[in-house]
């Protein structure tokens, strides 16, 4: 028999840790079954009012993974029902998001607009079911009616209007004639139901706004518990999957296509995505937009698709944090140092690493010949030697990291102090000679060195060592660029926990964002395209930003550190094990 502990112990904690999908078991027994003839069709059914976040990659991987792996279809769908708040701009973000992440719905874009004349054919059998009428209560009148948790809810006194009467004031509703929250039309199922969902719940109200698509065509719109499951049995789906706190709609689910004799998909819920230290949810997030506490929808410390894109994440590595976190039944928070873990994985692969210093420190190479200057062979990748190298200039004057000076370490300081000397990457061993100070703060300014020839490529011919490796720049080929540091939005690990008498936004974190104007970089970045990644060698990996990097002033976002905390709980973990 087949040791699956002994298997485990081969995987990474990350891989033995992978939860199951439990969707594509139920999947299986359906196809065992011989269920829907076999097929498997899926989609992702965004409402196009507002951009799409890491939450949405998760349904986005889920939605279109289930049908590549069973040869099925995902289409793209957009819930439209609600004009206020919808626009072609949220529709093309969608779009883009969705064909960046990897994924191609081919020709299946479609609308729930698409299905408006149906959807109302559709109520209308319903009214002539007796199964919906036209109620004139006033929202508010309809919230007191409907009860609460502990307590039934009452019949409308509108809720026994003949059937003649609910088909000519639905007619008259789509006609116009009335004002907005007049009427609206209501299932007729049970006002003491323990599921308050099933309370004779809105199908249509009236919304004098006209529709990014269908214009004024319509005045009165479909609520989304109604147009979804219908928009699902329309398009032939199989298996509508969506986020756990739908689980209670699916009862309505049922309940619409069942009096209607429909085509009839599962609806499955799965647990939606937390994520340590960010908000998921659409209104916080547009609170934060709105506000201003962001730069807007695609600010890099924004958990939407196009904000960590921008900030230089990479589709694959989403995919793979997706496929790592799996599909469960109960909702949890996830760490983002995950996240951070799976970008790390995938960027310490493909990402090129150059020299950049942040903070630059003027270093003078006393003994270097004043108009010398040379190239130096450095490693593109060393993960990856197909990369090859590349030629780095050096000459008299440098610049360094100020963080690797110190005219008065400790113990444990290895970096370059007065009388101490280090490598530099890739070039020679220097020793600190002097220190020039600004005579007002008493900071070191300029850093006086002398070099040793002979450690050309870094490495000293008798044999002695160093206990520091520091990165550089030349100073006469360096360009000047400006970076952007960002952190984590939030400071508090979960802000949807508010304390009393906080807002959200009490914990946003004042250090997320911190701009480096006078960086000096190697100038192969010169020439570096929006959205290229590199390692900078020691610091983190980093983005050429898409929006505000010029050819005359590039621009560059910090993606993530090199700090990983996750790579530190897996190695905790194991030694637990």
């Amino acid at each position: 028999m087949k040791d699956s502990t002994a298997d485990n112990k081969k995987k990474s904690p990350v891989e033995a840790a992978t939860p199951t999908n439990f969707i594509k078991q139920m999947i299986d027994e359906d196809i065992k079954a011989k269920k829907n003839e076999g097929r498997v069709h899926t989609r992702f059914p965004p409402e196009p009012n507002g951009y799409l976040h890491i939450g949405h990659a998760k349904s986005i991987c889920l939605n279109f993974g289930l049908a590549k792996d069973y040869n099925g279809l995902c289409n793209l769908r957009y819930d439209d029902t609600d004009p206020s708040k919808e626009t072609m701009e949220y529709v093309e973000a969608i779009k883009e998001d969705v064909r960046w992440l990897g994924f191609d719905w081919e020709d299946r874009e479609y609308y729930a607009s698409d299905y408006f004349e149906q959807l109302f054919e559709y109520a209308l059998q319903l009214i002539k079911a007796g199964k919906a009428y036209v109620d004139s209560l006033s929202a508010e009148e309809i919230r007191e009616y409907r009860g609460t948790l502990t307590q039934p809810g009452k019949n409308s006194p509108y809720r026994e209007r003949s059937i003649e009467e609910n088909l000519d004031l639905f007619e008259r509703m789509r006609a116009g004639e009335f004002k907005d929250g007049e009427h609206v039309l209501r299932a007729k199922i049970d006002m003491a139901s323990p599921n308050m969902i099933m309370r004779d719940p809105t199908l249509y109200r009236i919304k004098h706004v006209s529709h990014y698509r269908t214009g004024s065509m319509w005045c009165i719109y479909p609520m989304y518990d109604f147009t979804h499951c219908l928009s699902d049995s329309i398009e032939g789906i199989t298996h509508s999957i969506c986020t756990l706190e739908f689980e209670i709609n699916r009862e309505l689910y049922d309940w619409v296509l069942d009096r209607l004799d429909a085509y009839h998909p599962q609806q499955i819920e799965f647990a939606r995505l937390n994520l340590s230290y960010t908000v998921l949810s659409k209104r916080k997030l547009i609170r934060l937009v709105q506000e201003g506490h962001v730069s807007g929808w695609d600010d890099p410390r924004m958990p939407t698709i196009s904000g960590i894109r921008r900030r230089g994440y990479t589709p694959e590595a989403i995919r793979n944090f997706c496929e790592r976190i799996g599909v469960a039944k109960a909702d949890s928070m996830v760490d983002m140092a995950l996240l951070e873990y799976c970008l790390r994985e995938d960027l310490n692969k493909r990402a090129p690493r150059v020299m950049g210093v942040l903070r630059p420190l003027k270093v003078v190479i006393e003994n270097y010949p004043q108009d010398k200057e040379e190239e130096l062979e450095a490693i593109n990748n060393p993960e990856d030697p197909s990369m090859g190298t590349r030629k780095v200039p050096f000459a008299r004057v440098l610049y360094i990291e100020q963080d690797d000076f110190m005219e008065d370490p400790p113990k444990k300081f290895f970096r370059l102090a007065p009388g101490r000397e280090v490598r530099l990457r890739y070039a020679f061993f220097i020793t600190c000679v002097d220190v020039v100070k600004d005579p007002d703060s008493g900071q070191a300014i300029e850093l006086r060195c002398t070099y040793d020839p002979k450690t050309r490529g870094g490495d000293a011919p008798d044999g002695r060592k160093v206990k520091a490796t520091l990165h550089w720049v030349s100073a006469k080929h360096a360009i000047s660029a400006e970076v952007r540091l960002y952190d984590h939005l939030f400071v508090k690990d979960n802000p949807n926990e508010v304390e009393n008498g906080k807002d959200f936004t009490d914990y946003i974190n004042p250090k997320s964002l911190e701009l480096l104007k006078n960086c000096k970089l190697e100038p192969s970045l010169a020439s570096a395209s929006p959205e290229s990644r590199f390692q900078f060698e020691r610091l983190g990996y980093f983005c050429v930003d898409s929006k505000d990097s010029k050819a005359e002033a590039v621009v560059f976002n910090r993606t993530v550190t090199l700090r990983d905390t996750w790579a530190k709980i897996l190695k905790s973990q194991q030694k637990k094990d």
